[in-house]
């Protein structure tokens, strides 16, 4: 059994999987191993594999069930102590993989790792997905350290300290094995986007800690699969935001904070239709429609509901924070 089992999900990603595996394989340690589990590519992926990378362990799923299902299928195939959940339109670095392993190795209370991410395209710059450490406002909006909605700071070595998060981006996810699948692993029902906070959520609410380990660097092209200017992303990212909440909010907090929500998404409507985007407006009335449509079936999920860690999440809102008060930082600690 590997002692880490570096695992990318792959769908139609070959050109991705041809830039990005060389240095993979270059910098993986002799501890780990490397898997590409396929969710039926139509782009040939897997016989570029077999021809350029024979060495390359494949797991074929028999259709694109989404980030959430593609993982949970292949994962129950693997044994590992460790696992890295990595998207295939990632850059890694040397010696990117060893401080995850030393501080997952020596703190047995930490279940789930994300190194720093920075953008691929602008290197001196954090990338959207969960630049260095994500974190959740009391509504439920996620946000990171050097990261607030749309900005992205500049990475000067302001956030280089080792750090307690709320939860850790999916596009290079450290988790224990064990843990992994004592939760479940990912809600399939979400397919795709906030599967990972969602999932966060719930290992905290076994009483583990999510950490941020910045002296591992990694690049993150990011849209790979949906562009960020999708409505398909926009309607995934507005209903599973709600299916976090209905799942892993404390009971005297759901009814209020989903009050807040309705009426809050509408505004957003409203900005994508001021914004000419009438396809994203459409998208968050139909996440709002499934949601609703799914209430019953995502109540159900609720389970192992730890108060304590909806305690965790930064007190005040960081819409108002942000459009309001015009602050753009989160040091970790408050908005600034």
């Amino acid at each position: 059994m590997a002692k880490l089992a570096i695992v990318i999900l792959n769908w139609n990603g070959q050109k991705f999987l041809a830039q990005f595996l060389p240095a993979l394989i270059q910098y993986a340690p002799a501890y780990s191993e490397i898997i590409v589990a396929d969710n039926a590519s139509a782009d040939h992926s897997v016989e570029f594999l077999k021809t350029e990378f024979p060495a390359i362990k494949i797991i074929q799923n028999n259709e694109n069930g989404g980030f959430s299902k593609g993982y949970n299928e292949a994962l129950r195939q693997i044994e590992a102590e460790y696992y890295c959940l990595l998207n295939s339109d990632v850059e890694v670095t040397e010696h990117w993989i060893e401080p995850i392993i030393a501080l997952l190795d020596a703190q047995p209370e930490v279940a789930v790792v994300q190194p720093k991410l920075l953008s691929f395209k602008y290197k001196t710059q954090f990338e959207y997905a969960g630049a260095s450490g994500g974190f959740l406002d009391y509504l439920g909006y996620p946000f990171c350290r050097g990261r607030v909605f749309e900005y992205l700071e500049e990475d000067n070595g302001q956030y280089d300290n080792a750090m307690e998060v709320f939860w850790a981006t999916g596009a290079a996810l450290f988790v224990r094995s064990n843990i992994f699948h004592a939760v479940n692993g990912l809600d399939e029902d979400f397919f795709a986007h906030m599967e990972e906070i969602d999932f966060c959520w719930r290992v905290k609410s076994l009483g583990y800690k999510i950490m941020v380990e910045p002296k591992s660097v990694i690049y993150h092209v990011g849209g790979g699969t949906l562009p960020k200017n999708s409505a398909r992303k926009t309607y995934l990212n507005f209903r599973n935001n709600m299916f976090l909440l209905l799942k892993n909010l404390p009971k005297n907090k759901l009814l209020p904070i989903l009050l807040l929500r309705f009426p809050l998404d509408h505004v957003a409507a409203l900005f994508f239709l001021l914004r000419g985007h009438w396809n994203d407006t459409w998208a968050v009335y139909r996440a709002q429609l499934s949601f609703l449509r799914q209430f019953r079936k995502m109540k159900q999920k609720r389970g192992n509901v730890n108060a304590q860690v909806y305690g965790q999440a930064y007190p005040k809102s960081i819409v108002f924070g942000h459009y309001i008060r015009k602050k753009t930082k989160f040091n970790g600690r408050c908005l600034v």
